[in-house]
């Protein structure tokens, strides 16, 4: 046997006993039992609450009964702290600043996102980040740096997912709202690669969440959930199960598919105060929980 891998396979063991793991190559963690609802790790995403802090957005995320949170690039830190801003090129005392809120308030981060970067090494610096919060995934639109993602995917294993903003009828070039688009581009990718789903996002572009969903059945890393009260270019949030867009049967849909990634609630109405809200949309996991045992 080659001796190099002989001292690898070591190495690994002897880090495994002591508790230890290589940071880069260790296996990403799945998101924790304990934090999901209903089976989803159903939480908020943070920008919902941009009109705040991150600080500030963890809190009402707690508050609205959820424990997980997907965060965004650019977010102020805190009320005290509001020149200082988070992401992938935050310092290590900002980001352990982060983790201690988190751990405060018992919210773990699952994702990061919507985040482009310029190259290869700024790319790492998202997936450090990635690994420093132990992310499961990061949402991006970047579909034309897929290599580099594949590569650093497979080195950090975390999980990529491309998120869709509406359609843009004066950029024919914009391609990601079109969920057969998307499997286009990650279907011979590896498997950690898929779309981050956004239900509103979609239904603005005149597509069927449900539909489309099931276009990409066995990809879906992610999802932004929210309702709408019709499909088409309506961009008012609803509480879930007061809108169109069937939310129990997009559950039903991702559960039929082994979904085990993050639903972040991104709720784009009543900015000043729309915890109640969500609050009522972490019920509607609870209540369809109950009808699903």
């Amino acid at each position: 046997m080659n001796t190099t891998v002989v001292s690898s396979v070591g190495l690994s063991l002897a880090l495994a006993a002591l508790g230890l793991a290589s940071p880069l190559n260790a296996p990403a963690a799945p998101i924790p039992e304990d934090v999901r609802i209903g089976g989803f790790a159903v939480g908020s995403q943070a920008w919902t609450f941009n009109r705040f802090s991150v600080f500030e957005a963890i809190e009402k995320t707690a508050q609205a009964g959820a424990r997980v949170i997907e965060l965004y690039p650019g977010q102020k830190l805190s009320p005290a702290e509001p020149e200082l801003k988070f992401d992938h090129h935050a310092s290590d005392e900002v980001i352990q600043k982060v983790k201690d809120k988190l751990a405060q308030h018992r919210v773990v981060a699952v994702n990061y996102g919507v985040v482009g970067a310029s190259g290869e090494a700024e790319w790492r610096k998202v997936f450090e980040l990635g690994r420093k919060l132990g992310l499961y995934a990061i949402t991006t639109e970047a579909v034309g740096d897929l290599d580099i993602l594949e590569k650093l995917v497979k080195e950090y294993d975390i999980r990529v997912g491309i998120h869709e903003h509406p359609r843009r009828p004066n950029n024919p070039e914009y391609k990601v709202w079109d969920p057969n688009y998307v499997l286009s581009v990650v279907k011979d990718r590896d498997l950690r690669i898929g779309a981050s789903a956004d239900t509103g996002h979609w239904a603005s572009s005149n597509v069927n969440p449900l539909e489309a969903l099931r276009i990409l059945r066995g990809r879906i890393i992610s999802v932004h959930l929210k309702d709408r009260p019709e499909i088409g270019q309506a961009r008012t949030d609803m509480v879930f199960g007061t809108g169109v867009l069937n939310i129990a049967a997009i559950l039903d849909e991702l559960r039929a598919q082994g979904f085990r990634g993050n639903i972040a609630i991104e709720y784009e109405t009543n900015w000043d105060n729309n915890v109640p809200e969500v609050a009522q949309c972490i019920g509607f996991f609870r209540g369809y929980a109950t009808c699903h045992r």
